[in-house]
């Protein structure tokens, strides 16, 4: 991974609502819930963010390629990109073991 895409994830995730907001999605998709998507009406409920506070942390986690949003009908659903994280988790594990 170059370091300019790795740099932007990084700075994605370095606000504190946008980690937040990151894991939330994470978690739901590791849950027993039947879908893997997060719907986002439900996630604007847990943090007390307004919807436009929101949408905008989840434009800049999708700019990051941190995340993956679709409309579904009135729902706005998010899952994790898993080959980015799985490209994150790498690097970490190389730098650690460095």
């Amino acid at each position: 991974m170059e370091a300019k895409r790795l740099a932007k994830i990084m700075k994605a995730l370095s606000n504190e609502n946008r980690l937040k907001l990151y894991l939330e999605i994470a978690k739901h998709e590791e849950s027993d819930f039947e879908a893997p998507e997060c719907i986002i009406s439900d996630i604007v409920k847990i943090f007390g963010l307004s919807p436009p506070t929101i949408s905008h942390r989840l434009k800049e986690l999708a700019n990051a390629d941190l995340i993956m949003t679709e409309k579904r009908g009135k729902y706005l659903v998010a899952r994790t990109n898993k080959e980015t994280l799985g490209e994150v988790m790498q690097i970490l594990a190389e730098v650690e073991g460095a």
